[in-house]
């Protein structure tokens, strides 16, 4: 992105900043949160939670307001602005940041989770707090790990019952250079694109499909343009919720504290929520006449994933961290 580009583009998430700001909000100072997903989406509604335990933990010091449904900006951008300290808190996948943060790499490995059982038992632990850890040298501070499900393809096209109906199908995916490779292990082509555009796209027949979990199926309307989904669940990528350094470094230590306890104890809620919505999901989306392949040999999916962990493994660092996650039970 051009310099001229960035500046534009933090303008115009100021801009939309300041607009916002004048909605009542009962705290003194209102940390501003971006996130892609619609208003009442689990991790909207997570954030907005947070928002409401850091008033009560710092006694109407902070809060939060979430600025939903991409308002300030796709995935990629709003990690450029709240690194620049524009917007203050962000929630975000894990898969923009691959290209970024390479500890983040490794749970956005495709089937490196056994269930989302197993990804919190992880995510919850001492590997996922090493994760965290890691966003500080890039002008963020990682603060809690949300739910992202497990993701599966959906096309407009036909049922996809092996890895040979993937063959020649046009799929976006997310701005991961993994996650293009994934899809091109699998003989299929990756399109890389930003969430808002995809709808139009397999509508207009510039992709056959997308990938992600039930309530993005959902709320993103996709399924009413790509009615075959098949629960391969090649990706179970936790979701994750960032400050901006420039933010946090303004911050008492006891403020500090406050936000990781508050952004911490989101993290069941929003859970509950998502278990609530994926299954509120599913049920919509099988009423529609969505036809959902939910029986698939993994097998040759999983077989399919060697070069891409060839590739993206290769420290000595990641390949120990693979090796801890797997043996985590």
């Amino acid at each position: 992105m051009t310099f001229l580009k960035k500046m534009s583009m933090a303008l115009l998430a100021s801009a939309a900043l300041a607009l916002a700001s004048v909605s009542a909000q009962a705290a003194d100072r209102v940390l501003r949160s971006s996130d892609t997903h619609p208003d009442g989406y689990p991790t909207v509604e997570a954030v907005k939670h947070m928002g409401k335990l850091l008033e009560e933990k710092t006694g109407g010091r902070l809060g939060v307001e979430v600025f939903h449904s991409a308002q300030l900006g796709e995935e990629k951008d709003t990690i450029e602005q709240t690194q620049f300290g524009v917007i203050d808190m962000n929630r975000v996948s894990l898969g923009p940041f691959n290209n970024i943060i390479e500890e983040t790499q490794v749970p956005s490995l495709p089937y490196i989770f056994r269930s989302v059982e197993h990804m919190h038992k992880v995510m919850d632990g001492p590997i996922g707090e090493e994760i965290l850890a890691a966003f500080e040298a890039h002008d963020l501070i990682g603060l809690a790990f949300y739910d992202g499900g497990s993701r599966s393809f959906y096309n407009s096209q036909k049922p996809i019952k092996s890895v040979d109906d993937l063959k020649g199908m046009k799929f976006r995916v997310m701005q991961s250079d993994m996650f293009v490779d994934m899809v091109g292990a699998l003989g299929a082509n990756a399109t890389p694109m930003p969430y808002g555009e995809v709808y139009s796209s397999i509508q207009t027949g510039v992709i056959d499909g997308a990938e992600n979990n039930w309530p993005s199926y959902d709320s993103s309307g996709h399924f009413e343009v790509a009615k075959h989904y098949t629960l391969d669940q090649h990706l179970i990528v936790p979701e994750v919720l960032v400050m901006s350094k420039k933010t946090w470094d303004s911050l008492s230590p006891e403020d500090q504290a406050a936000v990781r306890e508050a952004a911490k104890a989101s993290v069941p809620y929003m859970r509950e929520l998502w278990a609530a919505q994926e299954k509120k999901s599913e049920e919509k989306i099988r009423a529609a006449g969505v036809e959902v392949v939910s029986e698939i040999d993994k097998g040759p999916f999983i077989e399919a994933m060697k070069p891409v962990y060839e590739k993206y493994v290769k420290s000595e660092k990641l390949k120990d961290m693979v090796k801890r996650i797997q043996e985590t039970q």
